[in-house]
């Protein structure tokens, strides 16, 4: 299995046209199957003597990949798809051959280098220091995981140094806004209480709200808290919180500021929103991620803190064997150990595909990607507007548009939903606002047209 024979060859050959027919080809759709039809059209696949690269690769080609929805297809406008350019999709090809393992500069310098690379430019569009830095980890998820652990563990020392013991309960703030996976970290896996803050009238958490709270709150309460988590961009409602507003409400209680930028960080890219994001440039920590408007393949998150030196001594792991690694002064004279900066240790170099389409294309064509796709949202709003049995529900920020047809319940949400698929022809499905059920256009690929956006449109009539 692990020489390059001629079989090898044969099979390497067949990959490598499928994954060049799907580089060059429009993106299907697709469609998704049910567990007893894909057991019949698939079979048993796993066998004790193999079905052979020929069989395994038909499988895929024919019955596996239709089976799954293409996120990068111009009218994939659920939850936050993905549009990876051709050149990161075709480096994602050489690192998956490459072995390449991105946990150390010891053994992957030139991919940590790279990587670094990139990540200097996320912290230069969000107006962080130069010592800022960080690391690519799965998605966001992870990041802010990580992010909160780092909070913490430098909230901890900073008590100890004051000679002050650990609260009865650790808090962090949120709002209803917050991306679930941010209250699922800490409620589940990190055991800390979530202090729901209401938003405004659009969701937006703000300073104002913060204070609001504190001066209800008992001592117990305000004493538990560590950090604050803000969103630029919701994934429900690509709304922006004040981030201005709560940086100075943490600056004042000496509290962390976590930026969640997963889906609409990539915004500081464009001109046009740049401003909705001011005040980003304070955040202790700082997540976005390439996967979704920032046009890299999954799974990919850029993590970065404005003091990397305090997420290094919550983070890094130490074990004998982690000797030659960890006797490395991670961050002296540009050496970097990505796996001191986030709860993970084996990583592969998952920043790569992004930094070379950055590389490749430069800056300034990202830029004017994302722009884009803010023109197409721009139209797509005025199409909503202009349409009488359709109406917008929360002015947009970004590129989210969440809107209602009017008169329709959750059943004719989900029949529409399910006509558009069936007919391959869109994927948009229902969500709820305020308790009312809607839908949403998540627009992130610059191959999205105004047109398409009417053509769905009109088809809720």
């Amino acid at each position: 299995m692990h020489r390059y024979t001629e079989t090898t060859d044969l099979l390497a050959r067949r990959l490598a046209d499928l994954c060049l027919d799907r580089l060059a080809m429009s993106a299907p759709l697709d469609h998704s199957l049910t567990p007893g039809e894909l057991r019949a059209l698939a079979g048993e696949t796993v066998t004790p003597g193999g079905i052979g690269h020929e069989e395994a690769a038909r499988l895929w080609e024919d019955v596996l990949a239709p089976a799954c929805l293409s996120t990068d297809h111009p009218r994939y406008l659920s939850f936050i798809p993905g549009a990876p350019t051709k050149a990161a999709a075709a480096f994602d090809m050489l690192v998956g051959a490459s072995s390449v393992y991105g946990g150390s500069w010891l053994e992957g310098s030139g991919a940590v280098y790279a990587e670094q690379q990139a990540l200097r430019w996320i912290a230069d569009l969000a107006g962080l220091p130069p010592r800022a830095g960080g690391v690519f980890v799965q998605g966001g998820t992870t990041g802010n995981l990580s992010a909160l652990v780092a909070a913490r563990a430098d909230a901890l020392r900073r008590r100890a140094d004051r000679g002050l013991t650990r609260p009865a309960r650790w808090a962090v703030v949120v709002t209803d806004e917050t991306h679930s996976s941010v209250k699922h970290s800490l409620e589940t896996v990190m055991d800390v209480e979530v202090v729901r803050v209401p938003g405004d009238e659009r969701g937006r958490l703000t300073g104002a709200a913060i204070r609001s709270w504190l001066a209800a709150a008992t001592p117990e309460e305000r004493d538990g808290v560590f950090a604050v988590v803000a969103t630029a961009g919701s994934t429900n409602l690509g709304v922006v919180d004040d981030l201005a507003g709560i940086a100075d409400a943490a600056h004042e209680q000496d509290w962390w500021l976590h930026v969640d930028g997963a889906y609409g960080g990539a915004g500081l890219a464009a001109p046009s929103v740049r401003a909705l994001y001011a005040g980003v440039e304070r955040a202790d920590s700082f997540i976005v991620d390439p996967h979704k408007w920032l046009f890299a393949p999954y799974d990919s998150c850029a993590l970065l803190y404005r003091d990397p030196a305090v997420a290094r001594a919550a983070h890094t792991q130490h074990a004998d064997y982690l000797d030659p690694v960890t006797a490395q002064d991670s961050g002296a004279e540009g050496e970097w150990n990505p796996s001191d900066y986030a709860v993970q240790l084996t990583r592969r170099a998952r920043g790569l595909p992004f930094w070379f389409s950055l590389a490749v294309h430069g800056t300034d064509a990202y830029a004017e990607a994302v722009e884009r796709t803010l023109t197409v949202a721009r139209a797509g709003r005025r199409i909503i507007e202009e349409a009488d049995h359709v109406r917008l529900l929360v002015e947009p920020d970004l590129s989210v548009l969440v809107f209602e047809r009017v008169g329709w319940n959750d059943r004719d949400y989900a029949a529409w939903s399910d006509r558009l698929l069936d007919d391959g022809f869109a994927f948009v499905t229902p969500t709820r606002h305020r308790g009312r059920p809607c839908t949403r256009f998540a627009i992130v690929n610059p191959e999205t047209t105004p047109d398409d956006l009417r053509r769905i449109v009109d088809s809720m009539r």
